[in-house]
């Protein structure tokens, strides 16, 4: 996995790592740990078409119910089967193991922030 420096971040709390024309997705540490304890995860079909800004997911936790949305407009290549069997993988792991899904895109959409930006949008 890349370092959190390089990757690009959404206003969402989502992070994306991209390799050519595919975005592995998933959700910041700082998101994580504002969820608390993740006990299931709803992940897109694989094939699926999505479009950014909209839900395509859903991340629930011992505290609350979140949406997962699309960075990205493009086809999902991959949903992390093991997120869905193993939800704690998000909070443990989130920029490793915990990633949610890949998303074969044709262009990335304006908007994407630094690892800089970000960080200043969370305060951290």
């Amino acid at each position: 996995m890349a370092a959190e420096q390089d990757l690009k971040y959404t206003a969402e709390h989502e992070w994306l790592l991209v390799d050519g024309d595919t975005a592995t997705v998933g959700i910041t540490s700082y998101a994580a740990e504002k969820l608390g304890d993740v006990v299931f995860v709803e992940l897109p079909a694989e094939g699926s078409d999505v479009a950014a800004g909209r839900v395509v997911g859903e991340i629930e936790s011992t505290k609350s119910v979140g949406e997962l949305f699309a960075p990205v407009d493009g086809t999902v290549a991959e949903a992390n089967q093991a997120v869905v069997d193993a939800p704690e993988l998000v909070n443990s792991d989130p920029f490793g193991e915990g990633w949610l899904i890949k998303v074969t895109f044709s262009a990335l959409p304006d908007g994407l922030l630094s690892y800089d930006e970000y960080k200043a949008l969370t305060g951290e």
